[in-house]
């Protein structure tokens, strides 16, 4: 039996720990962040392969893993509706994963999870891994570093990949269900729902609520609002708190400005259907995402090996970025079993997940570029196709054509209000 070491607690990590764990290893998870994780992040698409491998992990057969919708509708600026598409699929929240991974890890004797542990340094030769931290050094025959998107890891093996900012943004938030009116809840709440204005997209669907519930009326709704704020000023803007505090590495839900959010809120009544414009007004804490993606093309390096976004960022219209996780913690754990906890099993991971993960980010661009495009100062929005919006965000990616045969978004068919 190998001692696995895990750079990083959230979804990715507890995925890594609890497969590297069943494939007969010990694993250390080293967690940057001191305190509960649970009320962190907003909602989360599902896919069947997600599905999979969270069983793999030991996801009970009977747990309610979110909220099965059936259809999805977009609407106007004044709440009519331009088309709909009928696609089912599970919406849950990162909080409801979090509590499923992180109950099962609490199964396994063999992982130990440690918080409040920040990764500084990395050395390794043929027979081992050191990692410096600020609780001191650990050892193990492997490091799979899930650090996210800023992970000091890859910046300490790979300085060149780094993350790149798309020129626009996502307002993100979760909305109880119980504050909506009737009118809100009986328009959308339980569809998967787009909005279109020039310029901007809005897309909502439902989650489990306070206490991950998925009882109707216990229930959130969970909503992206993408919009353009070219840098550096636009960005430096949304970026500084009410203080004057810039947050360049992304700020924080509790500082994000009143004042930022109180004009997102009014130019949500000018553009939105009433619905969406409802659900945002009464959306407690609205947090602010600036939307970034890399490519890597290598994820690998001698006993070190990187998973979910500390590998690869897509943008978020795929909704790929949990279910990239899982197929990388899924292989890892195929590799281990195929050529154990060695550096020939590392390699075998990255010539799978490397060519998997490229094609997930050049697909994410594909999607956004008509956002990155509005972005850009001097560009005139033009009105989009509602259903191929639909047909194309965030579907399942075992239903997908190669990429160079995927269709580009038709000129508009369908008029915006």
């Amino acid at each position: 039996m190998a001692h696995v070491l895990v750079a990083g607690g959230s979804l990715g990590g507890l995925m890594a720990a609890n497969l590297v764990a069943q494939a007969g290893h010990s694993v250390t998870v080293l967690e940057r962040v001191a305190g509960p994780m649970l009320g962190r992040g907003a909602g989360i698409i599902t896919h069947p392969v997600l599905e999979r491998g969270l069983r793999r992990c030991g996801m009970p057969e009977d747990f309610a893993l979110g909220i099965p919708v059936t259809t999805r509708v977009t609407l106007d600026s004044q709440g009519r509706e331009l088309g709909t598409l009928q696609m089912p699929q599970i919406l849950t929240s990162w909080s409801r994963l979090y509590q499923v991974l992180h109950g099962q890890m609490a199964t396994h004797p063999g992982i130990e999870y440690r918080q409040g542990i920040v990764v500084q340094q990395v050395e390794q030769d043929a027979a081992r891994v050191r990692v410096q931290t600020s609780a001191g050094a650990f050892e193990g025959d492997l490091l799979i570093a899930a650090d996210g998107i800023r992970s000091a890891i890859r910046q300490q093996l790979w300085p060149r990949v780094q993350a790149e900012y798309a020129g626009y943004v996502a307002w993100r938030g979760l909305t109880d269900e119980a504050v909506l009116s009737r009118t809100t809840r009986d328009a959308i709440f339980e569809r998967f729902g787009f909005c279109l204005p020039p310029g901007e997209q809005m897309l909502g669907y439902p989650v489990a609520g306070p206490g991950n519930s998925t009882r109707v009326g216990e229930r959130a709704w969970n909503f992206v609002w993408y919009r353009a704020a070219p840098a550096p000023n636009k960005l430096a803007e949304l970026l500084t708190d009410a203080d004057g505090f810039h947050h360049p590495q992304g700020i924080p839900p509790n500082k994000v400005s009143w004042r930022a959010v109180a004009a997102m809120r009014s130019e949500g009544r000018r553009l939105l259907a009433p619905a969406f414009a409802e659900i945002i007004e009464k959306c407690g804490q609205p947090f602010l995402q600036p939307i970034h993606d890399f490519i890597s093309t290598h994820i690998a390096q001698g006993r070190v090996a990187l998973l979910g976004d500390a590998a690869f960022v897509a943008r978020p219209h795929v909704g790929m970025g949990v279910t990239k996780a899982m197929q990388d913690a899924v292989t890892l754990e195929e590799v281990l079993r195929k050529h154990g906890p060695t550096p020939e099993a590392l390699q075998a991971y990255a010539r799978a997940r490397v060519p998997a993960g490229q094609e997930v980010v050049q697909r994410s661009r594909r999607l956004g570029a008509y956002m990155q495009a509005c972005g850009q100062d001097g560009n005139t929005a033009q009105p989009r196709d509602a259903m191929a919006v639909m047909a194309e965000t965030a579907v399942d990616p075992d239903h997908l054509p190669p990429l160079e045969e995927q269709p580009h978004e038709r000129s508009a068919s369908v008029p915006l209000v």
